[in-house]
């Protein structure tokens, strides 16, 4: 049976778990991807912490890197599977052909602006005199690989976009596996310290692209990248960024949210408190990237078959989508609460931070029970090419809730550390009840307005 035959055709449950679990692997991975760098940074002798906190304060610019990579593909790659489902296959490679082209363009102009202007944004992010020289020597590799970033991480969605999971985790599994190894030997035998794991991430990004490139290029594959289908169309991208000003904002506003609580935690607690939130953050990382990997998995089943007007097997992937994703995310809040030293030792041996962190972390993680529901919903919204709704749930948790929060709270509350803290928990618990809501409404009244057109 071919890879779109099996999108439409093949057992519901067996479907999502063959599809998921590659993706999840390939989150998990991506994950182990994400923080090996702060691991190893955290445990250099002599500076691990000041190091550590200065990679953190990075993290709003890499953020901004690869959300620009996900506004394409994500953007793009709902909407080719669509137009599989519908048996347009031509449509389907022009979308992948103009987003391939726009994902070039835009790594380069990123590269120049975040190298002109990479020093003042991060002071702005939180940096002092004590982590700004880490911070700096981080990016000025890092910024190298922006094209490589880009194409890996954009470029690999229109695979999963074809059922093609485990190619699609491969991508990420080669690129972490060769950073892990690099990592030790470019920060410890070369004693390049922070600048050797930023060089190893961008060698193992290097390699990512082009295993993804390789592949669509390929007669592997049922969409293929070609020399005709890269001059940027209006009518053809335009629907991509709106689609994927979604999942594009989710991304970027993590890094406004990181400039925000390191700002106030700066304000409020000193270099500690902002090494504490590398690790805070890299707590929600765990807790989202496994629930992007089941979304991965679900978004060309749901997409695929509402093209083909396959609603039933529309609404039984979402059931089993939505009650995978509440589970984990409830297990892994309990996780935190229960357990915070354990998960903030991973990062540093610095006594101060790890205390700080294993305080915040219960705090921080209290709503994330919640999480599962937000992301089930808004990321089946964009599955089913609903940009709108999408993009008024990204825009809620995070700019009308979580942020201007982390500013009026600390007014309020004594402990200060606490109480920017406390902001992450109350958004995302009012999020969640709002996207739930909104979701059951909605959902069935897209179902319908379907089913009348096609009869």
């Amino acid at each position: 049976m071919s890879k779109l035959n099996r999108l439409e055709k093949e057992d519901i449950k067996k479907l999502l778990f063959s599809l998921a679990l590659p993706a999840i692997i390939g989150q998990l991975v991506s994950l182990v991807y994400n923080l090996v760098d702060r691991m190893y940074i955290g445990h250099i002798k002599g500076i691990g912490g000041d190091a550590l906190t200065g990679v953190g304060v990075t993290a709003p610019l890499i953020i901004i890197i690869s959300a620009f990579a996900i506004l394409i593909g994500m953007g793009g790659a709902p909407l080719a599977s669509i137009k599989l489902g519908e048996k347009k296959e031509g449509d389907a490679e022009n979308i992948m052909g103009n987003c391939f082209a726009s994902i070039i363009i835009l790594s380069i102009i990123l590269m120049i602006l975040l190298y002109i202007f990479s020093e003042k944004l991060l002071i702005l992010f939180g940096a002092s005199d004590k982590t700004l020289p880490y911070a700096m020597e981080y990016m000025s590799i890092y910024l190298i690989g922006t094209v490589f970033i880009q194409i890996s991480i954009g470029m690999n969605s229109f695979i999963t976009a074809q059922g093609f999971a485990k190619t699609s985790m491969m991508t990420v599994s080669i690129g972490a596996i060769i950073n892990i190894v690099l990592d030790p030997i470019f920060i410890y035998v070369f004693e390049m310290n922070v600048k050797g794991a930023a060089l190893a991430t961008i060698i193992s990004q290097a390699v990512s692209a082009f295993w993804v490139m390789r592949f669509l290029v390929s007669k592997n594959t049922a969409i293929r990248v070609k020399k005709k289908n890269l001059r940027i169309k209006r009518n053809i991208i335009f629907p991509v960024l709106m689609l994927g000003a979604s999942p594009f904002i989710m991304n970027i506003t993590e890094g406004f949210i990181i400039i925000a609580f390191n700002s106030s935690l700066q304000k409020y607690g000193g270099d500690v408190a902002v090494g504490a939130m590398t690790i805070l953050t890299a707590s929600m990382q765990f807790m989202f990237l496994p629930l992007a990997g089941l979304t991965q998995g679900a978004q060309p089943i749901m997409s695929y078959n509402f093209g083909a007007g396959n609603y039933d097997r529309l609404k039984e992937t979402f059931k089993y989508l939505f009650i995978t994703c509440t589970s984990y995310s409830i297990l892994f809040c309990l996780f935190i609460i229960f357990f915070p030293r354990v998960f903030a030792s991973l990062f540093t041996s610095d006594s101060s931070i790890i205390d700080t962190a294993s305080m915040g972390l219960r705090i921080f993680m209290a709503g994330s029970f919640a999480l599962g529901i937000q992301i089930a919903c808004q990321q089946t919204f964009i599955a089913l090419g609903n940009a709108k709704t999408s993009l008024f749930l990204a825009v809620l948790r995070k700019i009308i809730l979580l942020i201007p929060l982390i500013y009026i709270l600390p007014n309020f509350i004594n402990d200060k550390v606490v109480a920017v803290i406390l902001a992450e928990p109350i958004s995302d618990i009012i999020a969640a009840t709002t996207t739930g809501i909104l979701f059951y409404k909605i959902f069935t009244d897209v179902l319908k307005k379907e089913k009348e057109i096609s009869q």
